[in-house]
């Protein structure tokens, strides 16, 4: 290389053309044909020849001579049809030199300038080959192929982001577009966005899309989906996430429909006794269309007789079907203000499996005789029929508390068991229940439910007392169950039932999470030796599986081996985490927009302890937890009782911010 020699360079993906003014050592300064000088490497030449320009005609003319150089360059490109050259020399696999390849490309007589067009063609198509300076690659048929796939999709993505944009600016205008088919990649790349943020595969391309249409990926997203249609006002985004589905698989209500059509004696076989003279009464919420368990109370002078039936779910849903494998795959019922899912389609859910009045129904019942000190004799576990008489509510039994016979006797029975409980150490939490409900036009009611009113108490400590009784029944028959098991709590805050609504919120954060195991366990909570749950098999997996158990016993079915339950509980653990989720986070949303229009109100607050640079408190009204800015100058202790202003609230970003006063 000599000064006034022609070279080219590559600069932000374009090869300029230029001529050299000066070398020291491996340093070049140029002059280009954008008329402007350069310091570079002599390595970062794309291509250098022997044509040389008189730098003495002047800078203007020498500028004029490159763009006239590179122009003629340029137009060479025209004669080279890089395709047909990978066809005849994929197979090869070998690197060809620049001059072979300026031969092939130009047969007669090639020269600088061919070279050029050579290098330049090759740097502008690299599809077919690997282009390194001065030599050339063919990539394989497969490396071909997949680098076509890679600009269809670059090119696909390109359009979706430039297509996107101006669809999202127009809705923005109040334009709003319709939804059309062509459009369902775009919606559904800005839903994946929303949704999973930078876990969705369409992340970027999403974020593209919106900073182009001038909306922030942070803010904006979910408020364009509601006015584009795709989400509701109060969309429920968690059933998005954890990918819950409020409707079932036509070939599932379709086997649900098989069944309920189906008609069977239920004492055929002779295992069943008949049940259907007792006078049993089911306890629910007023709007409970799924009962699984009911109650029938014996009083036979020196002793009483508890049934606590259970409806045999395992008779129609046989293990391993259809049904079977979807109610698994949902592992229960989820229960949220504004809607239920059920665990298994309505028609068995609220028909065929449901405890309704005066329907025949299979069941497990545990009968349980007690002294009339209400001290647990003996019990059995019998499969049975069973018809129920009374459907009541818990309003309709705390109404009769203190004058119906029956249900006095059975409130006795459960005082009387939970006692025994907490003298085994059973860890007893009273709080009440915040109940959201949600009616159609998105009205909102919030009102507390005592938890130790005599109805709910009642049939809280019955179903624990069946629940145990049927763990210790499995126990005794050596079968694998999924136990339910609690080690003992970090530090107990209070005896008995005698803490004040601070300690039982606190001491709710030092109670020890649960196990699931085939094997029997203690449950500290409870006081209890072993436990299972079995009473809901309607809404919960476990339950159904464990009542799956029970039945192996009276030969209705092969039982599960330890394995097996242990199979169990590993797959359902995954979706009874995402309906725990589900259920508190469409409870706090709902809770929240209830409190968005009180903004102002003052609310009585306790204080829970406190923070780095704020407390947290509880506001029990509401049973929730948020911070309090600290105050100049004002120090709060813990349990201290306060009133705060509700500040800011938002629903959909779960916030809420209080200030003192």
């Amino acid at each position: 290389m000599k000064i006034g020699h022609v070279v080219e360079y590559i600069d932000r993906q374009k090869i300029i053309c230029a001529v050299i003014l000066e070398i020291k050592q491996q340093r070049l300064r140029l002059l280009t044909e954008n008329n402007r000088e350069v310091n570079l490497s002599a390595s970062r030449l794309s291509h250098k020849c022997e044509v040389h320009l008189d730098l003495s005609m002047g800078r203007d003319k020498v500028v004029s001579t490159l763009r006239e150089i590179a122009r003629k360059r340029k137009k060479l490109i025209d004669d080279i049809n890089i395709k047909e050259l990978w066809e005849v020399l994929n197979t090869e696999q070998e690197w060809i030199d620049l001059g072979t390849m300026t031969e092939f490309c130009f047969p007669e007589n090639p020269d600088y300038d061919n070279e050029s067009a050579v290098v330049r063609a090759f740097f502008a198509n690299r599809l077919y080959f690997k282009f390194n300076h001065d030599r050339f690659f063919p990539h394989t048929e497969s490396q071909v192929e997949s680098k076509i796939a890679l600009e269809k999709e670059i090119a696909r993505r390109d359009r979706l982001i430039d297509e996107g944009s101006d669809w999202l600016t127009e809705a923005l205008k109040g334009n709003t577009p319709n939804l059309s088919e062509n459009r369902l990649d775009i919606i559904n790349i800005l839903k994946s966005f929303y949704l999973f943020q930078t876990e969705s595969e369409h992340y970027e391309i999403g974020k593209k899309i919106l900073t182009k249409a001038g909306i922030n990926p942070e803010e904006g997203v979910f408020k364009i989906l509601v006015k584009l249609g795709v989400f509701a006002e109060n969309e429920n985004t968690d059933l998005l996430q954890f990918g819950m589905s409020s409707s079932f698989p036509e070939e599932v209500i379709k086997h649900s429909k098989e069944l309920t059509g189906s008609h069977q004696d239920l004492l055929a076989d002779g295992k069943r006794k008949d049940f259907t003279m007792l006078p049993l009464m089911t306890i629910d919420g007023q709007l409970t269309l799924d009962y699984d368990d009911a109650i029938s109370i014996e009083d036979f002078g020196d002793y009483f007789r508890l049934g606590v039936h259970i409806v045999d779910v395992g008779h129609f849903i046989k293990k391993g079907d259809i049904l079977d494998l979807e109610a698994m795959a949902r592992g229960s019922s989820i229960y949220m203000p504004d809607q239920k899912i059920p665990m298994l389609p309505p028609f068995l859910a609220e028909g065929l499996c449901s405890l309704k009045a005066g329907e025949l129904r299979p069941a497990i019942s545990i009968m349980i005789n007690l002294r009339r000190s209400y001290d647990i004799i003996d019990y059995k576990i019998i499969p049975s029929v069973i018809k129920v008489a009374h459907q009541l509510t818990y309003y309709d039994v705390n109404m009769t508390a203190d004058d119906n016979k029956d249900i006095i006797i059975l409130r006795n029975i459960a005082e009387q068991f939970r006692q025994d409980r907490m003298a085994a150490g059973a860890v007893q939490i009273t709080l009440p229940d915040i109940n959201v409900w949600v009616n159609g036009d998105s009205d909102i009611t919030v009102n507390r439910i005592n938890r130790e009113s005599p109805g709910r108490m009642l049939v809280s400590e019955i179903m624990i007392m069946a629940n145990w009784l049927m763990a210790k029944f499995l126990i005794e028959n050596d079968l694998p169950a999924i136990y339910r098991s609690q080690t003992a709590p970090r530090e107990r805050l209070y005896r008995r039932n005698e803490g004040t609504l601070f300690q039982n919120w606190m001491q709710r954060r030092l109670i020890s999470r649960f196990a699931l195991s085939s094997e029997p366990e203690p449950h500290s909570g409870l006081g209890l030796n072993a436990y299972v749950t079995a009473t809901s098999p309607i809404r919960k997996y476990f339950d159904l599986a464990t009542q799956r158990q029970i039945r192996a016993v009276f030969g209705f079915e092969a039982p599960a081996s330890a394995k097996e339950m242990d199979y169990i509980i590993q797959l359902v653990e995954q979706p009874m985490s995402c309906v725990t989720k589900i259920q508190y986070n469409r409870h706090k949303y709902w809770l929240l927009r209830y409190l968005e229009k009180r903004i102002g109100q003052k609310e009585e607050a306790v204080v829970l302890y406190k923070k780095r640079n704020n407390y947290q408190i509880l506001i029990p009204e509401y049973l929730l937890e948020c911070d309090l800015s600290l105050s100049g100058g004002i120090d709060l202790k813990p349990e201290d009782l306060i009133q705060v202003t509700l500040q800011h609230v938002n629903a959909r970003k779960d916030v809420i911010s209080v200030f003192l006063g």
